[in-house]
C-alpha cells in the first residue's frame, strides 16, 4: 500500500536528501518545519548544512503544485507537497498545554490523516518522545531508517579465535617469512585486514590476512611512541594504525580500551609519513545546549571537550624526560602545528592531503558526517575513528543509527579498510570492573 510520510524537522537536518529514499511514497512537509529549518541557515555546522542544502533541493521544486497537490520527486519516487493549512486539533490542545513546533507538527499529521483517511500516512522523527505522542493519539510514527544497520552487536568485530591448529602452521608463521598461504587455515568468508588468535595445544600467535598479497601474516606486538600494546586487541589496533597500505581504520570499544591514546601514539610513531596530524573531536553541548551558554571566550568554552585529548597526549608525553628528544619532538610539532588537536568544526575547509586524521567520540557523528569527513581525504591521508557505540551524547542517535555503526556496516571487506574492537579495559582495574559493572 502507498504510504503518505510527513516528516519532522530534525529527519531533514539529520540528511538533507532525505525525501529521496522513500521510494514511490508521497512526502508532506509542514509548514512548520520550513519555520524551523529557516532558523539553522546560518552557522559552520552540519546541521546548518543540511538546512540550506534542504531549502536548496526544495527551491528545485517551487511551483504551485508543491503546495496545490504536491510536485513530482522524480522517477521511481512519489510526490512533495507543503502543508500549510495548520490548525491545533482540540484533543492536542486539551492534552498538550505548551504551545510548540512539536506539537504544530504532530497536529499537522493528524489533520491529514482526517483529511484522508483512506491514506496511509506516517509521521517521521527522530525525537523518541514526539514518536510516543503521536502512538498516544493513535498516530503511526516511526524513526527515520534509511542510515540504521540491522543490529550493532552483529557487526565485524575484526578478529577471530582459530583453535585446534596442527603446530608446524605455527611454527611457519614464526619463521622467515613469517607468513603462510591462507588456504592452510581453511577459514571462511575472509575478511580485507581481518585479524586472528591462532592457537594449536601448546602455543599461539597473533596473525592478520594481507588482502594485498593474499596471505596470513605473524604481527608482532610493537611499540607506538613508547605504549606498549597490553593486549591482543592492542597489538592488532597498533598494526592496522601503522600499516599505511590501510587507509581507513575503525577502533571501538568502551572507556578505557585505549582507542585514542594507540590511536595518537601510532600516529606520533608514523608522523615522518605525513605532512600533519590532526586530532578531532565534535562538540556536543551538555544537556543540547549552545556553547553560549557557557562562560569565557571561544578557547574556554571549548577547552573542557579538547581536555581528553590533551589527557592523552600528557600520558605520550610524560612517558619520557624532559630532555629527551621525543619529549621535545612532541612540543615542537605543536608549536609548529605538525600537531593540532581542534574541535571537528574547525577542521571543514581544511586540507586533507598526506593527513594522518583522528576523529574521537565518532559514535556522535551522522553516517552524512562521517561520509563528508572521508570523501574529503586527499592523496596519502590516513583517516581513523575512534569511538563507542553506546555512549552516545546526541538525542537523535542511538547504537544503530550512529556514523561510526554505519561506517563499520559499510565498509567491511574494503581492502583499505580495518577494524577492531577493542574489549578489555586497561586504563586501571577499578575502571576496568565500574566499565562492566555499574
Amino acid at each position: 500500500m502507498k504510504k503518505t510520510f510527513i516528516l519532522d524537522t530534525n529527519v531533514i537536518l539529520h540528511d538533507s536528501s532525505c525525501i529521496f529514499n522513500f521510494d514511490n511514497n508521497d512526502i508532506v512537509i509542514p509548514i512548520t518545519v520550513i519555520e524551523e529549518i529557516d532558523k539553522f541557515k546560518r552557522g559552520h555546522d552540519q546541521i546548518n548544512y543540511h538546512a540550506r542544502e534542504f531549502i536548496s533541493i526544495l527551491d528545485g521544486f517551487a511551483s504551485d503544485s508543491i503546495i496545490n497537490g504536491g510536485a513530482s520527486i522524480g522517477k521511481g519516487h512519489g510526490k512533495i507537497s507543503i502543508m500549510t493549512n495548520i490548525n491545533i486539533e482540540p484533543e492536542l490542545e486539551n492534552l498538550f498545554m505548551e504551545k510548540k513546533p512539536d506539537h504544530r507538527i504532530l497536529s499537522s499529521a493528524v489533520t491529514y490523516q482526517k483529511k484522508f483517511p483512506s491514506k496511509h500516512v506516517i509521521l517521521v522523527t527522530k525525537d523518541v518522545n514526539l514518536r510516543l505522542k503521536a502512538k498516544a493519539l493513535g498516530m503511526n510514527s516511526q524513526d527515520y531508517y534509511n542510515d540504521k544497520i540491522d543490529d550493532v552487536e552483529k557487526l565485524y568485530r575484526g578478529k577471530r579465535l582459530i583453535e585446534s591448529i596442527a603446530p608446524e602452521i605455527i611454527d611457519q608463521l614464526y619463521n622467515m617469512p613469517y607468513e603462510i598461504p591462507v588456504e592452510l587455515l581453511e577459514i571462511d568468508n575472509i575478511v580485507p585486514n581481518e585479524n586472528f588468535i591462532i592457537r594449536s595445544e601448546n602455543q599461539s600467535v597473533l596473525a592478520c590476512y594481507n588482502p594485498f598479497k593474499q596471505v596470513i601474516e605473524k604481527i608482532d606486538r610493537a611499540n607506538a611512541y613508547g605504549i606498549k600494546p597490553r593486549n591482543a586487541e592492542q597489538t592488532f589496533s597498533i598494526h592496522a594504525l601503522m600499516n599505511r597500505d590501510v587507509q581507513l581504520v575503525t577502533l571501538s570499544g568502551k572507556s578505557g580500551t585505549g582507542k585514542t591514546l594507540l590511536a595518537l601514539a601510532s600516529a606520533l610513531e608514523m608522523h615522518t609519513h605525513y605532512r600533519q596530524i590532526f586530532l578531532a573531536r565534535p562538540v556536543v553541548a551538555l544537556s543540547n545546549r549552545d556553547l553560549g551558554y557557557l562562560p569565557g571566550d571561544i578557547e574556554s568554552k571549548l577547552d573542557p571537550y579538547m581536555k581528553p585529548l590533551y589527557d592523552n597526549l600528557a600520558i605520550i608525553q610524560n612517558q619520557f624526560a624532559e630532555t629527551d628528544k621525543r619529549y621535545i619532538k612532541i612540543q615542537n610539532m605543536i608549536e609548529n602545528g605538525k600537531l593540532e588537536i581542534a574541535p571537528l568544526a574547525y577542521i571543514r575547509g581544511r586540507s586533507l592531503d598526506k593527513i594522518f586524521f583522528i576523529v574521537d567520540e565518532a559514535q556522535n557523528l551522522t553516517p552524512h558526517e562521517i561520509k563528508t569527513i572521508i570523501t574529503r581525504a586527499g592523496e596519502g591521508t590516513k583517516i581513523i575513528f575512534n569511538g563507542d557505540p553506546y555512549q552516545i551524547d546526541t538525542p537523535y542517535l542511538d547504537s544503530r543509527s550512529n556514523g561510526l555503526s554505519y561506517l563499520r556496516d559499510r565498509m567491511k571487506g574494503q581492502k583499505l579498510y580495518a577494524h577492531i574492537t577493542l574489549e578489555k579495559g586497561e586504563r586501571s582495574e577499578l575502571a576496568e570492573i565500574a566499565s562492566n559493572l555499574l
